[in-house]
């Protein structure tokens, strides 16, 4: 899209109701919600500080049971993920769609490897560590913490996802009548590619750490490597362009309230890896 405030890189805020403090509405809507969730993950991670400083009887220790350089490594990823949001918020507000469709999938991806990292070691704890949400306090805050956590990135993930594919909806609707029908299906190709990719980072770690490498994870994960082609060929057929598309600069409002959340997301996240994980090793 070429207008002068993509040409200049300014935002353009013309299209967005705005409220008397100017404002976007979108954005203000946004920024309430996220104050009230910053209060209800305060509770939770004061919560959990302060059972850890009168852990009862039998309480597990944590150092036993957490797996930094896991943790680490899935930090590091959502981290990056930030910045591949703040990429896509720039492209939009600068008209580039091309750019921040690839900055989306990124992001969506990134998000999915974090979340894939976080089942594998909620799996762990509870089979190998034999930590649960019921058999002691520290499962208990820990689980309710990262777990609310991990649901707030799985609704940021599917609201991407959402948000990728209404970048494709035809300027002309009537014209396109089986648009709505290949866009359900460009929704359930980029789900099915998150899932597979998941549960393939799941099954590559496990075969790592088994220390079977990769050709044990190709071989004993066959339809899951198909699967993981499949629905990628399918995301990338059904991303082809097919003429003039409603989304521009004008919803730049839209990317930029998504990137709130997510960047939000993050920040909680590195607050909880403080308090949660590295404070045990202090």
């Amino acid at each position: 899209m070429s207008s002068s405030h993509a040409a200049t890189g300014a935002i353009d805020h013309h299209h967005d109701h705005t409220t008397t403090t100017g404002i976007p509405n979108k954005k203000l809507l946004m920024w309430a919600f996220l104050a009230s969730d910053c209060m209800f993950f305060g509770s939770l991670i004061s919560t959990h500080l302060v059972y850890r400083l009168h852990p009862p009887p039998g309480n597990p220790v944590p150092r036993e049971v957490f797996d930094i350089p896991l943790t680490s490594f899935s930090t590091f990823i959502l981290l990056m993920s930030s910045l591949m949001m703040a990429l896509a918020v720039n492209a939009i507000q600068k008209g580039n769609l091309k750019s921040m469709r690839f900055s989306l999938l990124t992001t969506i991806f990134f998000g999915a490897i974090f979340l894939g990292c976080q089942v594998f070691e909620f799996t762990h704890f509870v089979h190998e560590k034999h930590m649960t949400i019921t058999n002691s306090i520290l499962g208990t805050t820990f689980f309710t913490l990262t777990g609310t956590h991990g649901t707030h990135v799985a609704i940021g993930v599917l609201w991407l996802i959402m948000m990728y594919v209404r970048s494709f909806k035809p300027a002309d609707a009537s014209a396109h009548p089986g648009w709505f029908f290949r866009n359900v299906l460009h929704v359930a190709a980029v789900v099915g590619l998150v899932l597979t990719a998941m549960f393939s980072v799941l099954a590559l770690v496990d075969a790592l750490e088994t220390g079977g490498g990769i050709g044990a994870f190709a071989s004993h994960n066959v339809a899951l490597v198909a699967g993981l082609v499949i629905t990628a060929a399918a995301s990338v057929i059904l991303a082809r362009p097919k003429g003039p598309v409603q989304f521009s600069e004008a919803n730049a409002i839209d990317v930029e309230s998504m990137g709130l959340y997510w960047h939000f997301v993050d920040i909680v996240w590195i607050v909880i890896f403080t308090a949660v994980y590295l404070l045990e090793y202090l």
